[in-house]
């Protein structure tokens, strides 16, 4: 089997659990490619036995390999997405860091999850992501989302105005500090916190999410996938900042930004024990009463 791993270097990543997850897939005489800057980091904190390969980019990756495991939260998992892209490598978050929605195997259930996936004990589920088109092409070859694209006002501290357009037919003027377009996935994100609603994956929809709206009467709206969302902005400020989950570019009132599904998924490794409730219950709390 060959596995791609990917990860921050920091020593939030680091501990006996890493070991232990490199000792396992040694066993299984496993194909190993780490991330290059990552695999550095490593080197200088824990024992990697056998023969390992280096990647630093998409093209670095063959479509042949297994899966990619994310070490880290759920910011280093949106970051495999861009090495990922649609080459339909599945994915498999195991969360070295706080809360953990999409990098959802703990440290000590490192163990099991290996076993799981040398054996394929798993399923794959896919999810959905958002792609953004601007006239100047704005985030280059990787215009694509699996949380939200999210626009905010930038220089200034007054709201700024997101005229929003659906399938060109006019929906509204956001005056608020910013908005948010969320999947499936995202709205357990950003959009959870500024109170939008949760959102099955595989629902097949967008949330579309004001931020600190000054109208109180505007309220997050669900809207079917299929339509295609069109933005523009204008406000005091000269510049605006557009964040597409981890990476961040200014625009201006000029820019017009096209929002629709995108043509491929992200396959999400899920284990036999992992369901989207169970995950909701552990990690908003839901039921949890401290009188117990």
């Amino acid at each position: 089997m060959k596995v791609a791993i990917y990860g921050r270097s920091n020593n939030e990543n680091i501990s006996e659990h890493i070991q232990l997850l490199f000792d396992k897939l040694n066993e299984y005489k496993t194909e190993i490619l780490i991330y290059e800057p990552f695999y550095k980091f490593l080197q200088q904190k824990i024992q990697i036995n056998g023969a390992v390969k280096t990647f630093n980019s998409h093209a670095d990756l063959s479509k042949d390999t297994d899966c990619m495991l994310s070490l880290g939260g759920d910011g280093t998992f949106l970051e495999t997405l861009t090495y990922v892209r649609n080459s339909g490598i599945p994915v498999l978050g195991i969360n070295t860091g706080r809360l953990g929605f999409l990098a959802n195997v703990a440290k000590n259930e490192i163990y099991d999850a290996i076993e799981a996936v040398m054996h394929k004990k798993f399923s794959i589920e896919q999810r959905s992501l958002l792609s953004v088109t601007a006239p100047n092409n704005l985030f280059g070859e990787v215009n694509y989302a699996l949380n939200e694209l999210t626009i905010f006002k930038k220089d200034s501290s007054s709201m700024i105005t997101i005229h929003t357009y659906i399938n060109g037919d006019y929906l509204n003027s956001y005056f608020a500090d910013g908005l948010i377009i969320a999947t499936p996935t995202g709205s357990t994100a950003y959009s959870l916190s500024c109170g939008g609603p949760l959102v099955m994956p595989g629902s097949q929809n967008f949330v579309i999410t004001p931020i600190a709206p000054h109208n109180l009467n505007v309220r997050p709206l669900v809207i079917s996938d299929n339509n295609v969302i069109k933005l523009k902005v204008e406000g005091r400020s000269s510049h605006y900042l557009a964040s597409l989950d981890s990476r961040s570019e200014i625009i201006d009132s000029s820019i017009e930004l096209t929002l629709k599904k995108a043509d491929f998924y992200l396959n999400l490794i899920k284990l036999e024990n992992q369901n989207f409730f169970n995950t909701i219950r552990n990690k908003l709390l839901w039921g949890l009463d401290k009188r117990n």
